[in-house]
């Protein structure tokens, strides 16, 4: 009977509502049936108006319009010319397309997926499931015992840097190869591996615990017998489960019995869609009406679920018990629904489990977050590539010097180990303990307290970024709601005026009660004489009233009343003869802005002092009692863009329907009137979120006529949403519009100064909302985000590809504006026009998305990353930010009044947005400069050892022999000049103040100058000569014994290492002062203790060095000229390079 209800009550908007609604079905089929699946299809769906299309010119890059048009016109003939051209096809690359092709069809195989579907569960009864169902397990590891150990060495490995290493450190076990000690090439490498695997490890048992801790939770469980207590890992689907108040609920569950009398309870959702209000959830009305717990065995029912799906927001599914006479059905709907990860808030629940494991929501919203790697590091490994070129150029020259005679090939091998050191395994180790200092450091800042580092191999990101996409409500602002502002069509009130409104309600409900009591009947006759009387305009008092009475009423608000004990500290009803006191009241609602309304309702005499789901109690300034029942509720649904509610006063049994919304959804559904859309106007240019409010009175007739049309429709299993939106449109015709509200969101505090500084450091900042675009405009101009000189250029909505094309052009004739898009318009953008899109886009100053879906939000980060290839920074604070963060290369949360999910999820957490300018123009740019500073010294180190060892050979015609035996080298790298190297993380170029004071600075890191491969070219050349400098002077001056050579040529070496990071340095630090002493001290002790390597070649060849030669003077002053011919030069250019063309820091220095 439902499905034959008629849909000719159907206006444009419902319409709309609906197209909106089967595209969310489609997104979310889509997501499920494979990532970018729908895109690819709608992309090479020809429009009718493509044809004439191209005859209008796109002001367009020519290139990329061509290639979107190419795409279109020539993707069918594509396929029959290459099945044309055959042998040819397969030679030239069609190989390489049939293994692809292989690989993904092996690959789907293995992974099949399961088809998900719509599902009937018994009452108790899990053994009655067709299909078998996933574990209820929670598991968030990454790896395995079988797979722990390959999954890190890949993870390590595919870094050319590690892979060389490994390769350098296992040819030591051929003898031929043999150059020094195996502990020479195995330690370091061994030490970096057991580092990066305890790190994994220590991560991987955390996870493993608190998913173990997670899975072995106790719930109750129903049976026949009694309860039973069962662990979370081991419910089924078709159990009954009984959560507790402050438990988390195990499963995806249809919400069955509440041990409140009201037969709802809230549950807070923060840790599954980021929004810290509580929601009300309401038990299903047959199972709630049973006498006993028991009874829930005694009747047979079912549920019919839909398949699983990823909407949070959604439910459609029906009850259905089958032993009453008729049969029962209810419709289940997302307020019947217990979603797992979400917490009971009030009273104790029990549910039917209907999802378990993997197809739980909150399961299905996660997505996998991809391991980030920094630009520094990219940049670093393209380096690392050239110097291994370097090494291989440079042993094929030894070999062809040597003139391939003998074994060649074992010659050229040797060389390769021996010039091993050009790439220095150091690297990976320094930087990595860098990572963690800065990390450190930032944690340590008391000007951003409670900034948290959670992803620590990104700090030098923060010194790179070009792009900041930002949320807005929650981030800018404070989701703090506050209310501003009342018009009525003729008058308007403002915050100064609010006393006139309480003035008017106290008078008129002192009025009608005076009325009431002197009338000693009843209040009926009087209703009728009223009713008789012609239509008279209404006075200012009574629209006041009828204003105040419907934003009191129509909410959906909950009044919570601490418990009186205190000591407890938990929330509970408030019963009906439990005094309403003020003190104790808090409100709770699904949105801030409802509650503001309802704060303010209460602020001019009218409060909520009570509800329960059918019935409200309102308190008037006279301190009586008015009673409403609740007959309807229609929730709000950001398709419709409105909520409405069926009241009867009980006093009178008049039914009223109230309804408010945003602007766009209320303006067809009212009278007449010629104020609406004018005043909407100037509230939104104020900054205020603005909601029409309306009402409609009911017929007992008409209300009874509605409501079986509204069980009907809800009933029925297709088309469902399309049939209730019919019904609920047939009474939403010619409303009585009462007035305009408007709500300020206020921002956040220092939001401006941070917002300046940011666009002064020429970092471009798009926002992207959820929000409406009126408002998301004027927070971009009251938060000074698009400039007060500044154009803005507002995309007129677009739904087909001319339209597209048309508001392009329109666009691109505009220059320096910022761009206002609506989230439906990009779709439709992106469809078409994707590439002029993006590069319009990232020519203004200023970008606000509004009306962006989350997936949307980490859809633009992903577009800007492909299109530009700059760094992009994402910052939010809800649980809906949480894809864009993940998605951007430097996520930030800001643990907000949404909850910590999106803080959780990101790289760096923060708690105020004003915390940013500093952590990027300060810990961003030291962070880079030091990294890169450390990156090329330690490159330098090993190039110049390299470059002795090179003159060494050629000197000694061609030997492949080691200049240095295995102890010094290690040493060489470790403990005679590593502390002074890293002490290079402590360098700062500008003080924090002037770093703060002139942002312009930022803009020449993002330039990436102070690593590239022309510093990295002067740093070879210093090495190159320095190296020749050390060797030639050691050869030269030697005596008669050759034996000094190593001694004389490695104590020049080891001071050159330590001047050199003196001349590096720009700000000194105690500590780096106390390393270059430390490190000297060291080398000078194992001069004295270690002297047997100081031997040239094999120690067998039976040269030592005398502690005697070492005191001689003439040993001191070859070391010192050799070290001063090295180093002087360097000083003398950086002097001069610092006189003739001064960076642009040291010019805001002196």
């Amino acid at each position: 009977m439902a499905d034959q209800i008629p849909l000719y009550p159907v206006r444009s908007a419902v319409v709309a509502a609906v197209a909106a609604n089967r595209k969310r079905a489609a997104y979310y089929s889509a997501a499920e049936s494979g990532p970018g699946g729908e895109r690819h299809n709608s992309r090479y769906q020809l429009e009718d108006e493509s044809s004439h299309l191209d005859e209008m010119p796109l002001m367009m890059s020519e290139e990329g319009f061509e290639n979107d048009e190419s795409d279109y016109h020539t993707l069918p003939r594509a396929r029959v010319t290459y099945r044309r051209r055959g042998i040819e096809w397969l030679v030239c690359g069609g190989w390489k397309f049939l293994c692809t092709s292989c690989c993904d069809w092996l690959i789907n195989v293995c992974r099949r997926k399961k088809e998900l579907k719509a599902r009937t569960v018994w009452l108790g009864c899990p053994e009655k499931c067709e299909e078998k169902y996933p574990r209820n397990s929670i598991k968030n590891q990454k790896y395995n015992i079988f797979t722990f150990i390959p999954g890190v060495l890949y993870e390590q490995f595919k870094f050319f840097l590690n892979l060389y290493f490994l390769v350098v450190s296992c040819s030591q076990f051929v003898p031929a190869l043999k150059i020094g000690y195996l502990y020479t090439y195995w330690a370091p490498l061994g030490f970096v591996l057991a580092v990066t695997m305890i790190r994994e490890a220590v991560d991987e048992f955390r996870r493993f615990q608190r998913d173990k801790e997670m899975n072995s939770q106790l719930y109750s469980k129903l049976t026949i017998r009694g309860k039973v207590q069962v662990k979370s890992s081991d419910i089924q689907v078709g159990d009954l489960i009984i959560v507790e108040k402050n438990q988390r609920i195990p499963s995806d569950m249809v919400f069955l019995r509440t041990s409140e009398k009201t037969g709802s309870c809230f549950i807070r959702t923060d840790q599954l869609d980021g929004e810290t209000d509580w929601k009300l959830k309401v038990a299903v009305s047959c199972t709630q009406r049973l006498p006993a717990l028991g009874d829930l065995f005694s009747i047979n029912a079912y549920v019919y679920a839909q398949k699983p799906q990823l909407d949070i927001h959604g439910f459609e599914g029906t009850f259905t018990r089958e032993d009453s006479d008729p049969p029962i059905h209810e419709s289940l709907s997302i307020e019947n629904t217990l979603w797992a990860s979400t917490v009971v808030a009030s009273g104790t629940v029990i549910g039917v489990v209907i999802y378990t494991g993997k197809e739980t929501r909150s399961v299905m919203n996660t997505s996998n977050p991809k391991n980030k790697v920094g630009l520094l590091d990219l940049e670093l490994n393209q380096l690392t590539k050239a110097l291994f070129l370097a090494l291989v150029a440079l042993s094929v020259v030894m070999v062809t010097l040597q003139g391939f005679v003998g074994p060649w090939y074992r010659n050229f091998f040797r060389f390769l180990l021996l010039f091993s050191y050009i790439i220095p395994i150091s690297l990976r180790v320094n930087l990595d303990m860098g990572k963690a200092a800065y990390g450190w450091m930032i944690m340590r800042d008391e000007h951003i307290p409670g900034t948290v580092v959670r992803t620590s191999t990104i700090p030098e990101e923060l010194g790179r970024l070009v792009y900041l996409l930002t949320d807005k409500t929650g981030t800018l602002t404070q989701n703090e709601m506050i209310f501003k502002r009342l018009h009525l069509g003729t008058v308007s009130y403002g915050t100064d005026t609010m006393d006139e409104i309480q003035n008017h309600i106290i008078n008129s409900y002192s009025q009608m009660f005076s009325q009431t009591s002197g009338n000693s009947t009843s209040s009926t006759p009087s209703r009728k004489s009223q009713s008789s009387t012609p239509k008279v305009r209404k006075s200012v008092s009574s629209r006041i009233h009828e204003a105040v009475k419907a934003i009191a009423l129509c909410h959906n608000v909950t009044p919570v009343y601490e418990s009186r004990a205190g000591v407890t500290g938990e929330t509970e009803y408030a019963e009906v003869d439990q005094d309403f006191s003020d003190e104790n009241r808090t409100y709770q609602a699904s949105s801030p802005d409802e509650v503001a309304l309802v704060q303010w309702t209460e602020s001019v005499g009218l409060t909520l002092v009570n509800r329960d789901l059918t019935s409200m109690q309102l308190k008037t300034p006279g301190g009586q009692i008015l009673t409403y029942s609740i007959l309807q509720i229609f929730p709000f649904t950001s398709e419709s863009k409105r909520m409405g509610i069926i009241v009867r006063d009980e006093s009178t049994a008049e039914i009223t329907f109230y309804m408010k919304g945003a602007d766009v959804a209320m303006s067809s559904i009212v009278q007449y009137n010629d104020w609406l859309e004018e005043e909407c106007g100037n509230m939104a240019r104020e900054g205020l979120r603005t909601l029409v409010v309306a009402k409609k009175s009911l017929t007992e007739e008409q209300y009874q006529d509605f409501e079986n049309r509204y069980s009907q429709a809800k009933l029925s299993i297709h088309d469902r949403t399309l049939k209730v939106a019919a019904v609920v449109e047939s009474v939403e015709r010619e409303m009585e519009l009462l007035c305009l509200t408007g709500v300020e969101d206020q921002l956040q505090a220092d939001v401006r100064p941070a917002l300046e500084m940011l666009r002064n450091a020429g970092i471009k900042i798009w926002m992207l909302t959820g929000d409406k675009l009126e408002t998301a405009t004027c927070i971009a101009k009251s938060s000074h985000l698009v400039s007060r000189t500044q154009d803005i250029h507002i995309f007129r909505p677009v739904t087909n590809r001319g339209e597209a094309h048309l508001e392009l052009n329109a666009f691109r004739r505009k220059h320096d504006c910022a761009l206002v898009i609506a989230g439906d318009s990009l779709e439709v953008c992106l469809k078409y026009y994707e590439h002029e899109l993006v590069e319009l886009a990232c020519q203004c100053p200023a970008v606000v998305c509004c009306r962006c879906s989350p997936t949307q939000k980490a859809h633009i980060v992903k577009l800007l990353q492909q299109h530009t290839g700059k760094r992009t920074c994402a910052i939010g604070d809800g649980g809906n930010d949480v894809s864009m963060i993940q998605a951007a290369d430097c996520g930030i949360g800001i643990e907000g009044k949404e909850g910590k999910q999106a803080s959780l999820a990101a790289d760096f957490s923060i708690t105020q947005f004003k915390h940013i300018g500093r952590l990027l123009m300060v810990h961003g740019r030291n962070s880079y400069k030091r990294s890169a500073a450390l990156g090329q010294f330690v490159m330098h180190r090993g190039l110049i050892i390299s470059t002795m060892q090179a003159v060494f050979s050629s000197v000694f015609y061609f030997a492949s022999v080691p200049l240095y035996q295995g102890f010094l080298m290690v040493g060489y790298a470790t403990i005679y000049t590593m502390f002074p190297v890293f002490s290079l993380v402590l360098d700062q170029d500008v003080k924090p103040e002037m770093a703060l004071l002139y942002p312009e600075l930022y803009k020449d890191l993002t330039k990436g100058r102070s690593l590239s491969f022309k510093t990295f070219l002067i740093w070879v050349l210093i090495s190159i000569y320095q190296g020749g400098i050390l060797m030639y002077g050691a050869l030269v001056l030697f005596e008669s014994e050759f034996v000094h050579v190593v001694a004389i040529s490695f104590t020049a070496l080891i001071l050159t290492e330590l001047l050199m990071v003196a001349l590096t340095i720009r700000t000194w630090h105690w500590l780096m002062v106390v390393a270059e002493f430390l490190s000297l001290g060291c080398y000078v002790a194992s001069l004295a203790f270690l002297n047997e390597y100081f031997g040239i070649g094999r120690v067998s060849f039976g040269a030592f060095l005398d502690v005697a030669f070492i005191t001689t003077v003439t040993f001191l002053w070859k070391v010192s000229a050799i070290t001063i011919v090295s180093c002087l030069p360097l000083y003398i250019l950086k002097y001069l390079k610092r006189k003739l063309s001064p960076p642009s820091y040291s010019k805001l220095t002196s």
